[in-house]
């Protein structure tokens, strides 16, 4: 769990566009992390997380493109029903919002990464990492209890 760079970038709603972005990027050897794209009538907005902000930053100066930058949360979620949605439920029993999300498909090992916007990623991020410290120190104290029980063999 970490803050990277989201890119905001504003293209024009035609076909090639997109291609042409994404071609940049390739050509610069910039991998994509996640991405979504929404559109108007006039020009879609694609955001992006890549593995080299600096250097996505560089190009996109370059080819001047409308780009505008955000930091968000990237998350490594399990590619399960509900993963987003507990992630949801604790940042608003914390009262951060959610501006919004999207998240990659999943990968191999049954991993996802969720990219959320949130009001205060730092304080997401310090409440998001005590709870998963409280729930792994839970299990660590739940399988120690569980070999310790007379006629239960642990698994």
């Amino acid at each position: 769990m970490q803050t990277q760079t989201q890119f905001s970038v504003f293209l024009i709603n035609k076909p090639g566009i997109l291609a042409q972005t994404l071609n940049a990027l390739a050509d610069h050897k910039i991998n994509l992390i996640a991405m979504t794209m929404m559109d108007s009538m006039e020009h879609g907005v694609l955001r992006l997380v890549t593995d080299k902000p600096d250097k996505t930053r560089a190009l996109f100066g370059r080819i001047n493109a409308s780009v505008s930058e955000a930091e968000v949360l990237c998350l490594t979620l399990s590619n399960r029903s509900g993963a987003l949605a507990d992630i949801a439920n604790k940042l608003a029993t914390a009262h951060i919002n959610i501006n919004y999300a999207y998240c990659t498909a999943g990968a191999r090992g049954g991993k996802t990464t969720g990219i959320l916007k949130v009001a205060d990623p730092k304080k997401a991020i310090k409440l998001l990492e005590t709870l998963e410290k409280k729930k792994k120190i839970a299990a660590k104290k739940k399988q120690a209890k569980l070999r310790r029980s007379p006629g239960r063999t642990a698994r």
